[in-house]
């Protein structure tokens, strides 16, 4: 009989203005949503983030008890003994998250997009989120990117990585400097350490700027998404 398998997560779509040839999968905050983020990045840009041929998903985190808040019920990705980086990872519900976002990345594939175009990425908690599920089990996705993100010290991540020879995804990371929740020395850190294992990364800077999302950042992230896939797909996908 085996485990139940996990139910398919909520998720917020916008659908490509064109032919779908690439897909996108944004992961939220620690207790928001699909929606709530897709809603927030269309204010700070006055609209969608939408494209001729990307299909952008914004899926939902099931609640479930969050230490950091005492034990209280909140949309999380996976939980945390506390939020600082020199803590252990709660890698058990890291790991069954693994599973639930690896479905709707087979979902894609099923849609007859290749894994070489698909991009994930997150902000915060969903940044970590994005880093664990690619370099661990999704080495053959088109990037990654982490905004306002971090993984603790001695990461899975970085074991994985200790361990691997191939190609890896290029990341993308944003963060402000005046951070209070995620400090950016933290996300430095990752980005360094992440290097140091052979990812190919970028770390851009805003300074000033809080635990928050950016207008010039998402313009950013933007440009680069569209340069890791860009509309012409190779044919014979």
């Amino acid at each position: 009989l085996g485990m139940a398998a996990p139910a398919a997560l909520q998720r917020s779509v916008v659908s490509p203005a064109g032919r779908h040839t690439a897909s996108l999968i944004f992961l939220h905050g620690s207790g928001d949503t699909g929606q709530g983020a897709r809603a927030w990045i269309k204010q700070i840009l006055n609209q969608d983030m939408a494209f001729q041929h990307i299909k952008v998903i914004y899926p939902t985190a099931p609640a479930r008890p969050y230490t950091p808040m005492k034990g209280a019920f909140s949309n999380v990705w996976f939980d945390r003994y506390k939020i600082c980086n020199d803590c252990p990872e709660h890698t058990e519900s890291i790991d069954s998250m693994c599973q639930n976002l690896t479905d709707l990345i087979n979902d894609e594939v099923k849609n007859g997009i290749a894994k070489s175009r698909i991009l994930i990425g997150g902000f915060s908690m969903g940044g970590g989120m994005a880093m664990h599920l690619a370099y661990r089990f999704h080495q053959d996705l088109a990037g990654v990117f982490a905004l306002s993100s971090f993984l603790n010290k001695d990461s899975a991540v970085y074991q994985a990585l200790k361990r691997k020879e191939s190609a890896l995804p290029e990341l993308f990371q944003c963060h402000g400097t005046a951070d209070e929740l995620v400090l950016y020395s933290w996300g430095e850190e990752t980005n360094k350490m992440l290097k140091s294992l052979g990812v190919s990364a970028s770390l851009h800077t805003f300074p000033n700027l809080n635990h928050e999302l950016s207008r010039t950042e998402i313009e950013k992230l933007k440009s680069w998404i569209v340069k890791k896939l860009p509309v012409d797909a190779p044919k014979g996908n």
